[in-house]
């Protein structure tokens, strides 16, 4: 019998035992860089005390509207300050954070506010019309409205609803967070672009995302007082939970309304930013900026980029600039990224630039948080690491999702054997690192958003005139890939390729709308079944 076989009086309290979350990053923060600046915007900066203490305002404020714990609370808002106080204020208040893609379509929103169940909405006051449009067409009670003005992008209060400012006034500036009594508990509530139509509920714990912001943290190679440029949107993933975890480190928070080549060299330059996160479509943009946007730097600034491998060309040029590109992946159902392409100087320091970025394109291997991550065969079986052969990315570890609201099939099938089944197509090579080969739910990527072919495709079928509609991705230098519609028209009718398009924009949100409608029979196999494949060649070739 081993000498640890009698653990009497070994159980777990209060003493040695906290459930993990990542507001404990900013409860720290408050009291050990109180005077350190968390946040910068539009020439505002605010130290961690005052941060603290505006979070602290929100989650007060909101108990004062009548939100109580497991209470969904909305955001419609771009990367300001204000978002990054709401990812704590909004779970310090004992509520489930649900941020909203701004670029969403009206029936879209409408459908998320009532399946989240959302109680309470801070929005831009850019996208209010947005949400009244949303409200408008909800069955029921919807969100109650809190107005986020932003005067020095040009958003003025419009008088119609309580501003954030005035909640946070009617806040407690003593109130005591709620911190999770489980860490299993609910911390956020995304929306996957979904694949069949409706997005579906993606719901994080904060077990997940406390130890999503420890496992960036040695991914990102960040030491104290990191500067970071909110690029990827707070409603994709949380932003990669990179918001959660600043504190943690005493960083600072640059906020970025509009994504621009001039924004992202001038917080490089003038607040010494050192992280930044963004699809291929923003090094592309840095890469090509005009000349009297670009500014020069003597820092490294450290890139993790998602979505789509970079063009070999950009990264060439990006990193002779003063960019490192480390290429990650993942879902909205891990959290974000949960694999790196970690760097391996020896083997890899030695190649030329072409065979440099073959190597950077790859999706690489697990982060520190993660159990497992592998690419297996239909029957779950290891597929051979040979670069060649395919297979499904599977997932394990603490940074998964608890699984997806009201739809437990769904959850039942994403967990299978085990692991998260991430619907991607990959190979992997002898060393374990794994990249993409097809997306196999036919996913279009446009500039880091997911677009669901299958959504596209039900809209154009409901024009009287299509009778078959097929969408895929074309290759685009701009957005890395843009939707391409194929159409089949019915025997007697007339529409033009404007015609579609207008017809598609009116009832999708921009992004996903077809840049291209090309009319032709469309191949089918023995089955009827449409083949794809022959279409993104076709569409590759326009």
């Amino acid at each position: 019998m081993g000498w640890m076989a009698d653990e009497t009086g070994l159980e777990r309290c209060d003493a040695n035992f906290v459930p993990l979350s990542p507001l404990s990053h900013l409860c720290r923060a408050a009291q050990i860089f109180p005077d350190v600046t968390a946040t910068v915007y539009a020439g505002e900066r605010q130290t961690y005390a005052q941060y603290h203490a505006r979070c602290t305002r929100l989650a007060s404020g909101l108990a004062t509207l009548g939100v109580t714990p497991g209470d969904v609370v909305s955001t419609l808002l771009p990367n300001v300050p204000a978002h990054a106080e709401a990812h704590f204020g909004v779970p310090a208040s004992g509520a489930v954070l649900n941020t909203i893609n701004i670029r969403l379509d009206v029936d879209t929103v409408a459908y998320i506010f009532g399946h989240g169940g959302a109680k309470v909405a801070l929005v831009d006051t850019q996208f209010l019309g947005l949400a009244e449009d949303a409200l408008a067409e909800m069955e029921g009670d919807g969100p109650q409205i809190i107005e986020v003005p932003d005067p020095a992008a040009g958003f003025a209060p419009t008088g119609r609803y309580m501003t954030y400012d005035a909640l946070l006034a009617l806040g407690d500036p003593d109130f005591q967070w709620i911190m999770p009594k489980d860490e299993w508990e609910s911390l956020a509530l995304n929306y996957t672009s979904g694949t069949t139509g409706r997005p579906k509920g993606v719901v994080y714990h904060h077990r997940g995302a406390y130890l999503m912001t420890m496992g960036t943290v040695i991914s990102w190679r960040m030491v104290l007082h990191p500067v970071f440029l909110a690029i990827v949107p707070l409603f994709h993933c949380n932003g990669w939970n990179h918001t959660w975890l600043m504190p943690m480190l005493g960083g600072t928070f640059v906020g970025c309304r509009d994504i621009t080549a001039k924004a992202i060299y001038d917080a490089i330059t003038d607040e010494g930013v050192t992280h930044l996160g963004g699809a291929p479509i923003v090094l592309n943009m840095i890469v090509n900026a005009a000349p009297e946007d670009q500014r020069s730097f003597d820092h490294r600034v450290e890139v993790f980029t998602a979505g789509a491998p970079p063009a070999p060309a950009t990264l060439g040029k990006i990193e002779q600039m003063g960019f490192n590109v480390t290429q990650v992946y993942g879902l909205t159902e891990t959290y974000g990224h949960v694999t790196e392409c970690l760097w391996r100087d020896a083997q890899w320091n030695t190649l030329d630039a072409d065979q440099k970025a073959a190597v950077k394109a790859r999706q690489g291997v697990m982060m520190p948080m993660m159990e497992d991550i592998t690419v297996v065969d239909t029957n779950m079986a290891p597929i051979n690491r040979d670069g060649q052969s395919q297979g499904e990315i599977i997932i394990r570890g603490n940074s998964v999702m608890k699984g997806y609201l009201k739809n437990p099939e769904a959850t039942q099938e994403a967990f299978a054997g085990g692991y998260f089944h991430s619907g991607d197509i990959a190979v992997q090579h002898d060393d374990g690192y794994i990249q993409i080969a097809d997306r196999a739910k036919d996913i279009i990527i446009s500039g880091g958003e997911n677009i669901s072919s299958v959504e596209v495709e039900g809209t154009l079928m409901g024009h009287d005139s299509v009778l078959l509609a097929a969408v895929v991705a074309q290759p685009d230098e701009k957005w890395g890939e843009v939707p391409c519609a194929f159409v089949e028209i019915k025997p007697g009718h007339n529409v033009t390729e404007a015609d579609l398009i207008t017809f598609a924009r009116a009832r999708l949100a921009g992004f996903k709308t077809p840049k291209r409608v090309v009319f032709q029979e469309l191949p089918k196999t023995s089955t009827g079944k449409i083949q794809k494949f022959e279409l993104r060649k076709r569409a590759a070739g326009l």
